[in-house]
C-alpha cells in the first residue's frame, strides 16, 4: 500500500526532468506492455498496481539496473494514459496528402510508367489506326471529287474532242459511224456516273483515230534465209492444206511497224512486225514462182493501208486470217 501512496503523493505527479529520465520511463512502458499479462486482471487496480510495480523492480535489479520509484510510478502513469501509445490518425485529406508526399518516388515512378504506357499506346493508335484511316478517307474524298469534276467537265470534253478528231481522220462512212457509236457509248457511261466506263470510250476514239492515221506497205518478205509463203494442214481437213504468205508493214519512211495481229489457230492477239496471211494455192503459187525466178518477190506489194481508212486494200486475193508462229 506504500507503494499506491507514493502513486498518488506529490513526488509522483512531477515527469522526469532529463532525457535519459524520460527515455527509462519510455522503457519502463515497453516492458510493462510485455509484462502486463503476467499479472492477473482479476485484482483490484491498487493491488495489481503494487503487482506491476514489484515486477519492474525484480526485472531491472535482474539487470544490474537501479530504476528509482518515481520513474517506474511515472511509466505505470504513462501506461494508463497510453501517453507513449502511438495512435494512427483517421482518413483525412492531409493524411492523404502527406502519404502521397512521403511515397512520391514509387508513385512517381508508377505514374511516370503509366503515362509512358498511354502515351505509347495513343501514339501506336494515332499512327496506327487513326492516321491511316484519315489518310485513306482524304484519299477517297480526293479521289470522288476529281471523278465527280471529271464527269462533270474533262471527260465530256474530251471525249466531244475525240469524236472529232476521229471525223477529221475518216474517209469512210464506216470508220465515221463506229466513231458515234464509240461516243454515244462514252455519253451514256457520263450520264450513269461510270468514270472508267467514260475514260474506256476515249481510249477507243484515240484507238481509232491512231488506226485512221496509220498508212503502210503490207510487203511479202523475200529476204534470203526467211521463208516467203508456207503451208499448213487444217485439223478439221487433213487431207486439205493451207497457204499462207509471210508478210511485214512498212511505213512509208521505211520502219517496219509493230501491229495488233489475232491468229486464227489459237484466237490469241499479239502485237508483231511479221505474221502470216492465208491466201489461195494459186496466189502462193504465184508468189513462189515469182521468187523462184531470181531468188527475190518482185511483185511483193500484198496490200496498202491508207490514211483515213480501217482495211488494208489487198492488190491480191486473201482469203482472211491469220497465224502468228511457222
Amino acid at each position: 500500500m506504500a507503494d499506491q501512496a507514493a502513486l498518488t503523493g506529490q513526488d509522483a505527479g512531477k515527469a522526469p526532468q532529463s532525457l535519459d529520465e524520460v527515455m527509462l520511463a519510455m522503457d519502463v512502458v515497453d516492458t510493462l506492455r510485455h509484462q502486463e499479462n503476467l499479472v492477473s486482471r482479476e485484482l483490484g487496480e491498487e493491488v495489481r498496481d503494487a503487482q506491476l510495480l514489484q515486477r519492474l523492480r525484480d526485472i531491472y535489479r535482474g539487470q544490474g539496473i537501479e530504476v528509482p520509484d518515481r520513474i517506474l510510478l511515472e511509466g505505470v502513469r504513462a501506461l494508463k494514459e497510453q501517453r507513449f501509445a502511438y495512435t494512427p490518425p483517421g482518413p483525412s485529406f492531409s493524411r492523404t496528402v502527406a502519404r502521397a508526399w512521403i511515397n512520391r518516388g514509387r508513385v512517381g515512378r508508377t505514374l511516370l510508367t503509366i503515362a509512358a504506357l498511354l502515351g505509347l499506346g495513343w501514339s501506336a493508335y494515332q499512327f496506327g489506326v487513326v492516321e491511316p484511316a484519315r489518310q485513306r478517307a482524304a484519299q477517297e474524298q480526293a479521289r470522288t471529287e476529281r471523278e465527280r469534276t471529271d464527269l462533270a467537265e474533262r471527260l465530256p470534253a474530251a471525249l466531244e474532242q475525240g469524236h472529232e478528231d476521229v471525223l477529221r481522220e475518216a474517209q469512210l462512212p464506216a470508220a465515221r459511224e463506229r466513231a458515234d457509236q464509240i461516243l454515244a457509248d462514252g455519253k451514256a457511261a457520263i450520264e450513269r456516273k461510270d468514270a472508267e466506263g467514260a475514260r474506256q470510250a476515249i481510249n477507243n476514239l484515240e484507238a481509232l483515230r491512231a488506226d485512221l492515221r496509220r498508212e503502210y506497205i503490207l510487203r511479202i518478205v523475200s529476204r534470203p534465209g526467211e521463208p516467203t509463203g508456207i503451208w499448213r494442214v487444217p485439223p478439221r481437213n487433213p487431207a486439205g492444206r493451207n497457204y499462207y504468205l509471210i508478210v511485214e508493214p512498212v511505213a512509208p519512211d521505211g520502219r517496219i511497224l509493230s501491229l495488233p495481229v489475232t491468229s486464227e489457230e489459237d484466237g490469241q492477239t499479239v502485237t508483231t512486225s511479221k505474221w502470216g496471211v492465208r491466201v489461195s494455192e494459186a496466189t502462193a503459187m504465184q508468189v513462189q514462182q515469182d521468187k523462184n525466178d531470181d531468188g527475190i518477190v518482185q511483185r511483193n506489194r500484198l496490200g496498202e493501208k491508207r490514211r483515213g481508212y480501217l482495211d488494208v486494200d489487198y492488190q491480191m486475193p486473201v482469203l482472211g486470217g491469220a497465224i502468228l508462229r511457222w
